[in-house]
């Protein structure tokens, strides 16, 4: 699963990276600690123009046939297993026509075992207090990283025929199963899209079968895992000092 990431680049930066032609109005800022219900940046097709925009939405996705807010607080819809694209009724529309890429410059993962060095990872120096040792996973080359995701816009129920309709959009990180690095302390990763692929992932034409192919788990060798500052367990603290070992 991937329940944090993290974001070193702010607007301008994603946005010149992923080419994205229109960019939301909101003011956005480096966040080291990203936690579900908050709202993040996500890459889509614009439906008008069929070029990449960049939208600010809210990590949990709410489905468009949820009858209320309370059905999907977003701590169950963070993540879509990428096993159950084409069956899950949650999933299975937006898999076909609102697939999205969320800009990352890392995630975290926790592992139950600390003080032991893991295959591809730096052992930490210290250990958590929860016996949880949190690790941050990078790509080697230190780019950005573009999570296959999903979104899906809800309409708030009216009260009363007077009342203006009120949208929220929503998205999911896809997972699927680990690679080799990530297997040695957890068994789900972030789906992480090439760059060759961002154009196939985020096409709209629901004519055209689904990249089911592009469902699969990024080459272990092109990933760097270290342990990292335990504080991140506290969604509250956050900054640079949260990808160093204490």
């Amino acid at each position: 699963m991937c329940g944090r990431y993290f974001r070193r680049s702010e607007k301008q930066e994603i946005a010149e990276r992923f080419r994205a032609s229109k960019v939301f109005e909101d003011p956005l800022t480096a966040d080291y600690n990203i936690a579900p219900t908050t709202f993040q940046p996500v890459i889509r097709l614009s439906r008008d123009s069929g070029e990449r925009e960049m939208a600010l939405m809210r990590w949990g996705m709410v489905p468009f046939f949820a009858s209320s807010l309370k059905e999907f607080k977003g701590m169950s819809t963070f993540n879509a297993r990428a096993e159950s694209m084409g069956t899950s009724a949650t999933w299975k529309e937006p898999f076909k026509r609102r697939r999205c890429l969320i800009p990352a410059d890392g995630f975290y993962e926790w592992a139950e075992k600390t003080g032991e060095t893991r295959v591809g990872a730096r052992a930490p120096r210290t250990q958590s207090k929860s016996g949880k040792q949190p690790y941050a996973i990078t790509l080697a080359d230190g780019g950005m990283m573009a999570f296959a995701g999903l979104w899906d816009a809800w309409k708030e129920p009216k009260k009363s025929p007077q009342e203006v309709d009120r949208w929220l959009q929503s998205f999911a990180i896809v997972t699927t199963e680990a690679n080799e690095l990530m297997a040695a302390i957890h068994t789900r990763m972030p789906v992480i899209v090439h760059e060759r692929d961002w154009e196939e992932w985020l096409d709209r034409d629901a004519t055209r079968p689904a990249p089911v192919h592009l469902l699969r788990a990024y080459e272990p060798e092109g990933m760097r895992m270290e342990a990292c500052n335990t504080a991140v367990g506290n969604v509250r603290n956050n900054g640079p000092e949260m990808l160093v070992g204490v």
